[in-house]
């Protein structure tokens, strides 16, 4: 509702010409997605129908295009092969209400920073799987269906390598070489049905024996099925919780990142949790209509805004395009050549991979790679489940050591030298004042959390004797957990063993009220608590019996002097 704000004649010509676009480009994706994961193509028109139409009435960005993905084919068949098209459906069905749970509790924006090591990880084991999994329709093999694992069906691939159909591959090469100069000389336009098309017309005229959407499918249906769901044992809805869990993840990413791709592009900003929301009823209506995952698709979201969509009427149309074309179409879709398909998808494989980005991260540190390979090769080797969620914990060990190297804690009361060389000599530096003998003082500078916790215990560790007076500066504290507060309690209490003082300085709000909330600036005291390093030292010295000593004066820049001066003089 708040994109039709103003909305004109213009914008909805538009629209309609962006939604038939994108629906052509979507028609043989959509069939391809679903064959690639184990089902038949119609479950992808339906798809991209039903949730298409879901996506860009109730999400949260402009113009997503929504619908079957590269990114849930391994996933998919994966699930239909080990519980059938039945348990794919209930597993969509625990996805969508993750989804929807997920935005209602805001968790949008959480989900946005995931790291690229872990996407680009995961996207190009998805390229290379999908890729492989085309070779038997791309070269017409006679074998049966290959094994699941990746070294298992190229192995298989090998031994039936003597099968090729000549006739199959020419058409596969024909639809690649196709959408390769469409692409090139009419950038604009649909290279993909392109080269379907042309592949089907050049079996059909030529009389290849080549295996079609005909022969192995059958015909097309000419509606959407009625809603409903399969009857399932429900012994087996525990096995489909982490599949579920995959589906969820990989559609919220997914369709977060392709909303953020759209942001730059037309410089709008989208919403996040109610994104979510809409890819979860989407994915529930999906199957409920016979359909397969969906979410948010980069590649269809960026040839609508090319095409000049404005809003998500233009998605709309999408749908409409696609339904129309299942209506008076369908029939003419069982002369597709299955090559043509595999085609289709191979060219995909090449784009989702993004080559370049995996081969760049070559370059950045160590762990980042190390994560991004991992993540890789369990997406190849193993399954896109256990990838995402070995993924995703690396991502958060991944952050935990980003966050401890930031935070750092140190003694500083020997270390009295400004080493801030030409830059503006800091006001509260410690070597502006003198520290009284039995009085050390440390400093941390960064999130005070369970990264950082375990620095704080081998510095404080490093005191043989305990002085009298401790003081904590906390100044670049932003922010304090349950573990820090665990570590600085058992400092209070070593303290309060060996007779010594904890003496805060300069605590910010957030670590302030975890304080106060858990009962440990009670246990520290009010009066040794300051907000800055001045009273604190003067509180160590009260403690010690020495005199009280003025704060030095601050430093002041000579043009903030002069400012000064004239105000002075004002006044």
């Amino acid at each position: 509702m708040t994109s039709l704000r103003g909305y004109s004649k213009s914008c909805f010509g538009s629209d309609v010409f962006a939604g038939i676009t994108v629906g052509i480009v979507a028609l043989p994706l959509a069939m391809a997605f679903a064959i690639a994961s184990g089902v038949g193509p119609e479950r992808g028109l339906f798809t991209a129908i039903v949730a298409g139409l879901l996506i860009s009435l109730l999400g949260g960005s402009t113009v997503q295009v929504g619908g079957p993905t590269g990114a849930f084919v391994v996933l998919v068949s994966a699930i239909v092969a080990q519980h059938g098209y039945e348990g794919l459906v209930y597993a969509t069905i625990m996805a969508g209400i993750l989804l929807i749970i997920l935005g209602v509790s805001r968790m949008g924006s959480m989900i946005k920073f995931v790291p690229f090591p872990v996407t680009t990880g995961f996207t190009t084991g998805i390229a290379v799987v999908i890729f492989s999994t085309q070779i038997k329709d791309f070269f017409g093999l006679r074998m049966d269906a290959p094994p699941a694992d990746f070294a298992g069906k190229w192995h298989s691939y090998f031994l039936h390598a003597d099968t090729i159909t000549l006739s199959a591959a020419l058409i596969g090469i024909l639809t690649i070489a196709v959408i390769i100069i469409a692409r090139k000389r009419f950038p604009r336009w649909p290279a993909m049905l392109f080269g379907m098309v042309a592949a089907t017309l050049a079996a059909s005229l030529l009389g290849l024996d080549v295996e079609t959407i005909g022969s192995r499918f059958g015909d097309l249906p000419r509606m959407l099925p009625r809603p409903g769901l399969p009857g399932i044992d429900l012994h087996v809805l525990p096995e489909l919780v982490t599949p579920a869990f995959t589906i969820a993840m990989l559609a919220a990413i997914e369709s977060l990142l392709s909303a953020s791709v759209a942001d730059g592009m037309l410089g709008t900003r989208h919403r996040s949790n109610m994104e979510l929301v809409a890819q979860g009823v989407a994915n529930v209506a999906s199957v409920t209509f016979g359909g397969i995952p969906a979410t948010g698709a980069i590649a269809r979201t960026a040839t609508n805004i090319k095409s000049g969509a404005k809003t998500p009427v233009a998605g709309i149309v999408h749908a409409i395009t696609l339904a129309v074309v299942l209506l008076f179409l369908a029939p003419l879709a069982k002369s597709i050549p299955l090559a043509a398909l595999a085609g289709i998808l191979m060219v995909v494989s090449y784009d989702m991979s993004e080559m370049r980005h995996f081969a760049a991260m070559f370059k950045a540190p160590r762990s980042d790679v190390s994560v991004m390979v991992l993540t890789f090769l369990l997406t190849v080797l193993v399954d896109l489940t256990t990838a995402v969620q070995i993924g995703l914990v690396l991502a958060a060990f991944l952050f935990m050591r980003r966050m401890s190297e930031v935070t750092n804690v140190g003694m500083i009361t020997r270390e009295l030298k400004d080493d801030n060389g030409e830059r503006t000599p800091d006001a509260n530096a410690l070597s502006k004042r003198h520290v009284p003998a039995g009085v050390e003082v440390f400093e941390i500078n960064g999130p005070f959390f369970f990264g950082a916790a375990e620095k704080f215990k081998e510095v404080t560790g490093t005191i043989s004797k305990t002085p009298p007076v401790i003081i904590l500066r906390m100044r670049n504290v932003p922010a304090i957990d349950a573990t820090g507060l665990h570590v600085l309690r058992g400092m209070v209490h070593r303290c309060r063993r060996e007779s010594t003082t904890l003496i805060l300085s300069g605590v910010h709000a957030q670590p302030l009220f975890a304080m106060c909330k858990c009962g440990l600036y009670e246990e520290i005291g009010e009066a040794n608590a300051f907000g800055n390093i001045d009273d604190a030292l003067n509180r160590a010295r009260e403690i010690l019996g020495l005199p009280q000593e003025p704060a030095p004066v601050p430093f002041v820049p000579s043009v903030a002097r002069e400012d000064l001066r004239k105000s002075e003089d004002a006044g």
